[in-house]
């Protein structure tokens, strides 16, 4: 069995997207002078590996605390665009990939999709209750069309229409 973290590092004034809030991150005790170390955390709901609620596009839609758990974790593949898809699999791609696939992927009916997706690809997959994953990293260490099971739990935010998670990938089991 072998374990890839697919995760980005969250770090102090780390690059977003144009118009999210900045990170911070300052120490808020220490060891030495309080007896324990706290960290204070600032950031957006989308900062760096992350899942996104349906509701992340689409008004209305059910918030993170409203998709069931199973919709985070299972089966997954890496796949290219030109691929079959597995039906009921999570699918991840290795490249960038735009709307013309979003037919090919609600037909194959993933519970979540990752990778570099297009903003339009990403809000038809939210529209058809597919959980999007993005900024992951070391997808290339999955041989592509070998299934693993993919875990990505985002925190339990109420409303939430996105989440930082630590994506992991369980090769071999």
């Amino acid at each position: 069995m072998e374990v890839i973290d697919l995760t980005k590092t969250i770090f102090d004034g780390m690059p977003v997207y144009s118009g999210d809030p900045e990170v911070k991150i300052d120490v808020a005790t220490t060891v030495k002078k309080d007896g324990h170390e706290v960290r204070s955390l600032r950031l957006g709901s989308h900062t760096g590996t992350h899942v996104d609620a349906f509701s992340h596009m689409h008004e209305g839609m059910a918030s993170l605390d409203d998709i069931p758990l199973t919709q985070f974790y299972g089966r997954a593949v890496r796949v290219t665009p030109k691929m079959d898809f597995p039906a009921h699999t999570g699918l991840f791609f290795g490249e960038d990939v735009g709307e013309d696939v979003l037919e090919k992927i609600i037909a194959a009916s993933p519970p979540f999709v990752g990778g570099s997706l297009s903003e339009e690809l990403e809000s038809g997959l939210l529209a058809h209750k597919i959980v999007t994953y993005t900024d992951l990293v070391k997808l290339d260490l999955i041989p592509s069309g070998e299934v693993f099971t993919f875990f990505g739990l985002p925190l339990k935010i109420e409303n939430g229409d996105g989440s930082p998670v630590r994506a992991i990938a369980v090769l071999g089991e």
